[in-house]
């Protein structure tokens, strides 16, 4: 997919909080062995190595021109890689704490890769996962709806991306299943003040927009994006508005192994 680091950061304070979030959640104990998964530019990642500064950071992620902008942060204790999550997993290599923000929820199938992911934890290991709840968010929804109806659907020749992201019982049981503990399952809303439609429209093209852009031509692009508008205008009739924007944060712990 063509992402544009310019873009997805015009909205930094406001994705960067939900990392935050999810870094309070992890013990300090984490030992030395940790990757980051869908790292993006790096920053995160970069933050992540400064806060747990006794242990070694790989940053992951399939978008060049978002590794792009991780050169400069590079050091001893932090490198980055080209790579995806099914790459990992492949490797079998194996992590004190596998990390990830807003990323999976562009993996398929998670109820095949979080148990693989899990496998992958060392005893004592942590698990720290961030991703939108794609399902229960307005701008997706209508989204979805959009690239399901003419002419849309004949551009994408009936392409649709459903998010692959579960439900919390599902999750909750695959964790479990996992043999993690220290469970924490947490539904978080993010607001997002948008002073008008341009805003929002802008939030969505750094993120899920961006697969379907990619399959138009520049003049379907800009029927779509109108269309697209006008269906946020019918959903938030009065600006400034209120996106109660919808995230899922998820953490365990490995159970360690007592020896009798």
């Amino acid at each position: 997919m063509n992402w544009n680091p310019e873009i997805y950061n015009q909205f930094k304070t406001v994705r960067y909080q939900p990392f935050y979030d999810l870094i309070q959640l992890i013990s300090t104990e984490i030992g030395q062995n940790c990757i980051d998964i869908g790292c993006g530019t790096g920053e995160q990642t970069y933050i992540l190595a400064n806060t747990f500064n006794d242990s070694y950071f790989l940053g992951i992620d399939p978008s060049d021109a978002m590794l792009s902008k991780s050169a400069d942060l590079k050091n001893e204790r932090l490198i980055f890689k080209s790579a995806t999550t099914e790459d990992i997993i492949a490797t079998q290599q194996t992590w004190d704490l596998i990390f990830s923000n807003a990323a999976l929820q562009w993996s398929d199938n998670h109820e095949k890769i979080f148990p693989e992911l899990l496998k992958l934890l060392n005893e004592k290991g942590q698990f720290a996962v961030q991703m939108p709840m794609q399902h229960d968010n307005m701008l997706n929804q209508l989204l979805l709806t959009l690239v399901q109806e003419e002419p849309f659907k004949t551009y994408l020749d009936r392409w649709v991306r459903e998010s692959p992201v579960l439900s919390i019982d599902q999750y909750a049981q695959i964790l479990y299943n996992g043999g993690l503990e220290n469970l924490q399952i947490i539904q978080k809303v993010y607001p997002i003040i948008a002073n008008n439609t341009q805003e929002l429209v802008d939030f969505i093209s750094g993120s899920a927009l961006i697969p379907y852009l990619d399959r138009l031509e520049e003049n379907q692009q800009e029927e779509f994006i109108s269309e697209y508008k006008k269906r946020i205008d019918q959903q938030f009739p009065k600006f400034p508005a209120l996106y109660a924007f919808k995230r899922l944060l998820l953490y365990g712990r490995k159970i360690e192994v007592l020896n009798s």
